[in-house]
């Protein structure tokens, strides 16, 4: 996944794989035809929905790993850390099936990722969430 942040990453948008999220098929097409612009597009659109944003480090962890995150995986994380948010939660371990997510609940701002295969250490939490 070919992903690109805006200065501080307020923002991110990417190339990838995104499912059921996007816009209508006659807007889709239009975007379709600029170089990487739906999926850009549709990244953006999900991030700013779930109002979550992705620094550089976990945007850097997630391409390295091919990992790549569909529309239902943008609203379960958006979810979990809704949930995270409601019970006080400050930086949250959110587990999404084959992946780890480190997130910061204040700011909605996943700061790592990774895929924990046999052992994981994680520190400087003060939850869980299995999404």
């Amino acid at each position: 996944m070919n992903v690109r942040t805006t200065q501080g990453g307020e923002s991110m948008s990417g190339v990838g794989r995104v499912g059921p999220v996007g816009p209508s098929p006659s807007v889709a097409a239009d975007r379709a035809r600029q170089p990487g612009g739906e999926f850009k597009e549709v990244w953006a659109e999900a991030c700013a929905r779930h109002q979550l944003k992705f620094s550089r480090h976990a945007i850097e962890r997630l391409e390295n790993r091919n990992c790549t995150l569909n529309g239902s995986d943008l609203e379960r994380l958006g979810s979990a850390v809704a949930r995270a948010g409601e019970k006080g939660a400050r930086e949250s371990l959110v587990l999404l099936d084959e992946l780890a997510f480190v997130v910061s609940v204040q700011n909605r701002t996943v700061i790592t990722a990774m895929q924990p295969k046999g052992e994981g250490v994680f520190t400087s939490i003060d939850s869980a969430v299995i999404a």
